[in-house]
């Protein structure tokens, strides 16, 4: 699809109700660049203050940081068309983790000046910003409070709703299709792969989820509780 349609499609899935005003739409394509990595590069690293902040045009970006005993934990896979890099390029400081290609990937690129021009001449795109970061922020403490004080099940219905709200896309039927892995659900819900499967299992037989190839479907009259 064409450059700006693509764009456009990214800055809509990530900032949804916006209008966009046409002095702005007519420059940022050329504020935006791409920027392609084969498998296994890194786009910045651990340590490093990054200069922009990402959207995944195509593949995988995988986040992940080193701890002081040299172990590598994956915090999550990044589709498209999810932003990442946020915190870091916002407060100006460096990255705590890495973010490394999975397979063949491309993102684009949205640098300082394509930031500021949003930020001054979009009308709302600093509250769905900032909405953007409680979302996350909040997904997060969600996720801790579970890992210390709730059960598999409680854990795992959290982690289902989290990547749902993040990653869901309408697939028709009243169902939302979610692209995450097995294993990327279990190490979010901080369950083993085996709990994982037999939790998914068993949403499966109740008609909640569906699964399939690197995806699942998520049912959306399907509230799990403390979602």
């Amino acid at each position: 699809m064409p450059d700006d349609e693509a764009l456009r499609q990214v800055l809509d899935a990530n900032f949804p109700g916006l209008e966009w005003p046409v002095a702005v739409a007519a420059r940022l394509p050329a504020l935006l660049p791409r920027r392609r990595l084969a498998d296994g590069r890194s786009l910045f690293v651990q340590g490093h203050k990054p200069t922009a902040f990402y959207a995944v045009m195509a593949g995988e970006i995988e986040t992940r940081f080193t701890g002081v005993d040299g172990t590598v934990s994956v915090i999550e896979h990044v589709g498209p068309p999810r932003l990442f890099g946020l915190a870091a390029f916002a407060a100006g400081q460096p990255a705590e983790y890495e973010a490394v290609a999975r397979g063949a990937s491309e993102v684009l690129v949205i640098g300082r000046e394509a930031y500021v021009l949003l930020m001054d001449e979009v009308p709302g795109f600093a509250r769905a910003l900032l909405a953007e970061f409680a979302r996350r922020y909040d997904g997060t403490l969600r996720l801790l409070q579970a890992a210390r004080h709730q059960g598999a099940a409680e854990r795992f219905a959290l982690a289902l709703a989290q990547l749902a709200r993040e990653r869901g896309r309408a697939a028709g039927d009243g169902w939302v299709q979610v692209q995450a892995t097995q294993t990327e659900l279990a190490r979010l819900a901080h369950l083993s792969r085996q709990t994982a499967n037999e939790l998914l299992a068993a949403a499966e037989e109740a008609g909640q989820v569906r699964r399939g190839r690197g995806r699942w479907f998520w049912r959306l009259a399907w509230k799990p509780d403390n979602a």
